[in-house]
């Protein structure tokens, strides 16, 4: 079973809090496997092979357009996060998903993001945006001639491919962090800032503008949930809040971070 839950609209710094503190109970065996959707605050992250040169705005220009930079512990290079993308988070453990591929009793890491794909593909599907994988790239893109193939080169005459989703992902003692990021309604031009991914002849697409209209947030992550049960072969359970993921109580009191508190209102302690 994974367990869904939406968050609202996040300051990068706190979703790292949060994926933190349940990498940690699920690493305990204390959680079961978490997928949080969310969209963050303006903020440029980079990962682990990142290049600080695909910044290409000025420290001033990005304060005057209120983003942030983070260096994060993700795979992958320079990417945004803002208002109208949808971000997705899943703590998974591998170790208790078994893998398709022949020989593997575990899923290992590049299947994982294989499927984090063929989720985002589906999705965008069910909006009416065909979507395929991009061969030695990892992502999503759109799919101008329909076909569903992984392609090394957009063939003469196709209108070039646009990225639709980010993808990039830490794993550790066989738990995963960090996710994907779909542009569904966001601002374009925040990408200006950067070279996205550190890829140079390639656009940057969402699905408003694909489909020349504004989309649901709301629909895209039920739509998204939906594939995450399918894809990984799992029941889906939308939960409400933070509480309704932390263990039982037990004998020991929990200190909860204060970002964590102010966001959803809770108690100075409480016990898990």
């Amino acid at each position: 079973m994974i367990s869904v839950l939406q968050l609202g609209t996040l300051a990068y710094a706190n979703g790292i809090q949060i994926q933190q503190r349940l990498v940690e109970l699920r690493k305990e065996g204390r959680i079961d496997d978490v997928l949080l959707l969310l969209e963050h605050t303006p903020v440029i992250t980079l990962g682990r092979n990142a290049k600080q040169t695909n910044i290409v705005a000025s420290p001033e220009l990005l304060a005057r357009r209120g983003v942030e930079v983070f260096e994060c512990d993700r795979g992958g290079d320079v990417t945004f996060h803002g208002p109208g993308q949808l971000v997705g988070y899943p703590i998974f453990d591998l170790r208790a998903r078994p893998s398709s591929e022949g020989g593997r009793k575990t899923m290992g890491a590049i299947e994982y993001v294989r499927k984090l794909e063929e989720v985002l593909i589906r999705g965008c599907a069910d909006f009416g945006i065909p979507a395929k994988r991009i061969c030695g790239l990892t992502g999503v893109w759109t799919d101008s001639d329909n076909s569903g193939r992984c392609v090394t080169a957009p063939e003469a005459g196709s209108r070039p491919e646009g990225k639709l989703a980010a993808i990039g992902v830490h794993i550790s003692r066989s738990v995963t962090s960090h996710g994907f990021a779909l542009n569904v309604n966001t601002d374009l031009s925040y990408f200006d800032l950067i070279v996205p991914c550190g890829i140079t002849d390639k656009r940057v697409t969402s699905m408003r503008q694909e489909l020349g209209r504004e989309i649901s947030m709301a629909e895209v992550a039920e739509s998204v949930s939906r594939n995450f049960g399918f894809v990984f072969d799992s029941q889906m359970l939308w939960v409400q809040s933070l509480e309704d993921l932390i263990p039982p109580p037990t004998d020991f009191p929990l200190q909860v971070p204060k970002s964590l508190r102010k966001l959803h209102g809770e108690e100075e302690t409480f016990r898990a």
